[in-house]
């Protein structure tokens, strides 16, 4: 599995798909996948929602998208490509066969694309994976682009006509100073684009930055203002930053709700492909908004405290075995290092916590990834404070590390037979940790 699509709310029920090959752990084949969710901790898993259809616009994948409610049917709005497609996709919609079936179990591909490819004139090299959003009661959609001189880009759809769409221009591209300060010239594509409006009134642009392969995630905060034609729209960056600052996690997906937005990533595989029977998992729910300063605002969605234990395993510094899943909180007044994992040589997983300067640190030490040599510790910077808090996630290779409400690192760490999962906490620091367990059903 790699893409999470279309996460979508449907009459009580959260819906998640999925980029999915059914048949081996690589990518190839690209299906969607689907589970639901009453509360974002029990998950149920559903037969594949979308497969490429032989002769079809999409016969080569399902490629990534969203879902939207279209006059009362859920409707999956997708990236189509074709055995020739050379990075350019079309657009195509799948509607839900009975909107009265609570698990959305079989959908309906419409047999011709809504949009054939990029427009022209544009020199577009890269075109996939639509997002629609509302603004003023009027629907839009947004395009990941890249031109073939390799300026990334956001293009903008007026579709509020779900089936007639009209290309509305380049929403931003990255020669803007804002996102030129947050990511540089590296990219030269912007995959994935999410759009959510925040509690404050400003929207936040995501965008999943390709380099000619996936690269890292990066957001910018800003206006999205109506021009003197309602069919006028453009996005006004004021700042931005790395979304994750992890090295696996990336082609995130929003859910825009009346309170708050939800997020879920990819995290894939740090390791070499081949030899295992699976392959890409999805991170946890998370809450994303924007600090007043235009810094990301994110946690763990509050949902996940179902799946604690009945009793923490640890509150108190010191030394204690970790199981396999544990959501794990730790505060620090002063430089202070937490051991999460110790290697047959004596390496340590680490997570060091310095509140004066304002940095975290996560240091794999000896566990390797897929390039040579070891790799780098991940630093996070935030605005210094008397305490630091620094939230782990952990289940099996999966860590998912919240510095407060500010920053996040995803990481994948595989686990060798000799390890010896055990947490070393100094005096000082306060610490809380619970086993993640299945919920009980019902």
């Amino acid at each position: 599995m790699n893409d999470p699509n279309g996460p979508f709310r449907w009459r009580g029920r959260y819906h998640l798909f999925y980029q999915h090959n059914p048949e081996a752990p690589v990518h190839a084949n690209v299906h969607w996948g689907h589970a639901s969710s009453p509360d974002l901790a029990r998950w149920e898993h559903h037969p594949i929602a979308l497969t490429p259809t032989e002769g079809g616009p999409d016969e080569a994948g399902c490629w990534s998208g969203c879902v939207v409610d279209d006059g009362g049917v859920p409707t999956a709005v997708y990236t189509g490509v074709d055995r020739d497609h050379s990075g350019l996709g079309t657009i195509c919609l799948a509607r839900a066969a009975d909107p009265d079936d609570p698990a959305l179990t079989d959908w309906t591909p419409l047999p011709t694309p809504v949009v054939t490819g990029p427009p022209e004139g544009l020199d577009v090299a890269m075109f996939r994976d639509p997002f629609v959003f509302r603004h003023d009661g009027r629907r839009w959609a947004l395009v990941g682009a890249g031109h073939t001189d390799g300026t990334p880009s956001v293009l903008l759809y007026d579709c509020d006509d779900l089936t007639d769409w009209r290309f509305a221009g380049v929403l931003l591209d990255g020669r803007d100073p804002a996102a030129a300060a947050a990511f540089g010239d590296r990219a030269t594509g912007w995959e994935c684009p999410q759009l959510y409006a925040t509690r404050g009134g400003e929207w936040v642009l995501v965008l999943s930055l390709w380099d000619g392969d996936p690269w890292t995630t990066g957001y910018l905060t800003g206006r999205l203002d109506t021009g003197r034609a309602p069919t006028d729209l453009r996005f006004s960056a004021r700042t931005g930053g790395l979304l994750d600052h992890g090295r696996d996690f990336y082609a995130p997906a929003v859910l825009q709700e009346p309170d708050r937005a939800l997020m879920w990533g990819w995290s894939w595989e740090a390791r070499e492909p081949g030899g295992t029977d699976w392959a890409g998992v999805l991170t946890a729910p998370r809450v994303v908004d924007v600090h007043p300063d235009g810094a990301l605002r994110v946690i763990p969605a509050p949902e996940l405290h179902r799946l604690h234990a009945a009793e923490p395993f640890v509150v108190a510094p010191g030394r204690a075995a970790l199981p396999a899943a544990y959501d794990l909180t730790v505060s620090a007044r002063g430089h202070a290092a937490v051991s999460l994992l110790r290697s047959s040589s004596g390496a340590e997983l680490t997570v060091r916590l310095d509140p004066d300067e304002g940095t975290v640190t996560l240091d794999r030490g000896d566990w390797p990834r897929r390039e040579a040599g070891a790799p780098a510790p991940v630093v996070v910077r935030v605005p210094p404070w008397e305490e630091l808090t620094v939230r782990v996630l952990a289940d099996g290779s999966l860590y998912e590390l919240f510095v407060g409400d500010r920053a996040m690192i995803t990481e994948r760490v595989y686990h060798r037979a000799d390890d010896v999962r055990e947490l070393s906490v100094p005096s000082g620091v306060a610490v809380t940790g619970w086993e993640l367990v299945p919920p009980m059903r019902g």
